[in-house]
This record gives structure tokens, sequence and C-alpha cells, in this order.
């Protein structure tokens, strides 16, 4: 229960010895607010993607609810890596010589490109793989060092999307995982895929592919028979490279399931998981806690907690699949 104070209180303090110690924490707030902050950005997107772009603006408006406006207390130095892994390096070093009071990513490569560059500015990551697994930080609940956020999926998701596939074409036998041949967190999924796959009598496969070149002939694997389908992992590669696999999987009449909802927006078939755009809103809210003086380590990693199921309807007839009243159901959104 809070002491109350009286109006002769009050006045007694002001006059009292103890009130500089009163009255400054609420200057020195005054003139931490007057002063300019400095965050970096480091996306795994190209200048201008508009997936990036609107992941940037929901960061912008999420910082600006909590007070913090470009050119008034705040300045954001962003920069645009796309998906050539060699800039992630240079570009990370370059925001770290920048010296800002902390840095947001969503990538797991320059989340630890970041993290070899410095041990002393915050890292705040948005739509990560597990952190822990990955080696990115020890401990969910105490990251122990300058690096924490918001991760989005686990590897043990690969059994729940193979399990939504299944039941939307259940004359699969054959299941391929694509992916770009670099992506670190693959392995990971590939194991959990393998296990689920075991339980559903699906035969995975691996898809690691070199570049977009390597898409279609991933896909076309699959097809020449109504028991392939393709499971597409999450990652920047696919983000970027989504309407070329929404295209293929409709061209080789392949049944896929995709990490977020926006490849089914643009045409496919059905997707499940958490949208990392919202993800940026909540790591503003990281920012925020850093900004006024909070350290990533007493912050601890965040999981995701609303999954969405979404289908599109009219993907699922054009391949001719009949969707279960089940499936129906249970979905989130359908989109006709």
């Amino acid at each position: 229960m809070k002491a109350r104070v009286t109006r002769r209180d009050f006045i007694t303090l002001l006059g009292g010895a103890v009130a500089p110690t009163v009255l400054r924490p609420r200057a020195a707030c005054a003139q931490q607010e007057r002063r300019v902050r400095r965050v970096g950005l480091l996306l795994a997107f190209p200048d201008a993607d508009p997936e990036g772009t609107e992941r940037l603006e929901l960061f912008r408006r999420g910082l600006a609810g909590l007070g913090w406006v470009e050119g008034r207390n705040l300045r954001i130095d962003v920069r645009w890596a796309g998906a050539e892994a060699e800039r992630w390096r240079s570009l990370a070093r370059e925001l770290v010589a920048l010296t800002p009071d902390v840095i947001v990513t969503h990538n797991f490569t320059t989340t630890q490109e970041l993290r070899d560059a410095t041990t002393t500015i915050p890292i705040v990551f948005v739509g990560l793989n597990d952190p822990v697994a990955s080696g990115l930080v020890s401990n969910l609940a105490r990251p122990e060092a300058n690096v924490t956020g918001f991760m989005q999926y686990e590897y043990s998701l690969a059994g729940k999307w193979l399990s939504l596939l299944k039941d939307m074409a259940p004359q699969l036998v054959r299941v391929a995982l694509l992916f770009p041949g670099m992506q670190a967190a693959a392995p990971l999924y590939v194991r959990a895929a393998q296990n689920a796959g075991a339980r559903l009598a699906l035969r995975i496969t691996t898809a690691g592919v070199r570049g977009a070149a390597g898409i279609e002939p991933a896909i076309a694997a699959m097809a020449g028979s109504d028991d392939g389908g393709l499971l597409v992992l999450p990652g920047v590669f696919n983000t970027l490279n989504r309407a070329t696999t929404i295209e293929l999987a409709a061209k080789y009449r392949v049944p896929a399931i995709y990490p977020g909802r926006s490849f089914v927006s643009d045409g496919g078939l059905m997707s499940y998981g958490a949208d990392a755009r919202l993800q940026y809103r909540d790591g503003a809210t990281y920012v925020d806690r850093i900004l006024r003086g909070a350290k990533p380590a007493e912050l601890p990693v965040q999981f995701a907690t609303k999954f969405e199921l979404v289908i599109n309807l009219k993907t699922a007839r054009a391949l001719g699949l009949g969707v279960s009243q089940q499936l129906l159901f249970v979905a989130d959104e359908v989109i006709e």
C-alpha cells in the first residue's frame, strides 16, 4: 500500500534539505529524454523491399508510441544488407562503428556478426529461430551477454507444419524441405522433420538450394505424381523468393506449406506461424527499455505466443484439393 502524503508533508519536503534529492531524478530523466539516442537496424532485405519496409515502419511506430520520435529524440540508422551474406559482416561492422545505443536485426547470421563485432553495444533480435540451440544465447531467462530479443520459431514446429500439410493433402508420401544451402538452422529443422515424418508415414528429403535458380529443380522433383509436397522453411531467402516459389508450386501442382501469412496472401496454399512483422513492434519495447537503462541480460528472450493457420481456398481448388471441415474450423483465416 502506498503511504499517504498530505499537502503539509509535501510543502515540508520542498522546503527541507531533501528537496534536491527529490527533484534531481526528474530533471535527470527530462535531460535524458531530450538527448538524441541512436538506434541501428541491420535488415537482410534489399533496399525498398515491401516486406522489409513494412517491418521497419512497424518498428518506427512502436518506438513513436513509446515516446521516441525521429528528429526529436531519436535517430535510426538503417542498413539494407539484402540476401547477400558477404555484405552482412561489413554492414554489421559499419553499424558498430557508429556506436549506437542499441542495434536491431532479424537474421541468425546478422545477429552472430553483430555479436562478434561488439560485446558492449546491446543487440535485440526479432523473428529468430531457437537462439539457444543455435548458440546465440546461453539462457532464455537470462541471456547473460549483450544479446536478447524475440524468437519466432522453434525447430519442433517442423512436425506441426508436416501434420497440417498431411491434413490438407492426405495422399502425400514425400515432402521436401526448401531452404538455402547456407542456412545454419536447417539441420535442426531437418532432424525434427525426419522424426515427425516417421510418425506421419512421410519420407523427408532436403532441398538445400544455392540460389534462386535452384528452386525450380527442387520443386519439380516433387512433381509427376500426387504424392509429393513441399515445406518451405522460415528464413530471409525464402521470404525474398516467395513469389518464385509460389508460382512454381502452382506450375508443378505441388502442395506446399509456408511459415507466414504473407506467402498465402501472395497465392500460397497454406501457412502456419507467427507474424514476423508484429515482432518488430514488440522489439521496439525492448529497445525502449534499453534506452531507459535496462541491460540485455535483464530482458529474457521471449517466444511468440500467438500462431495462426491461414488457408487459400482458391489455391486449394486449383490443386484439386478438398479442404476438410476440420481444417476450415481450426483455420484462423481463410482466403477465398
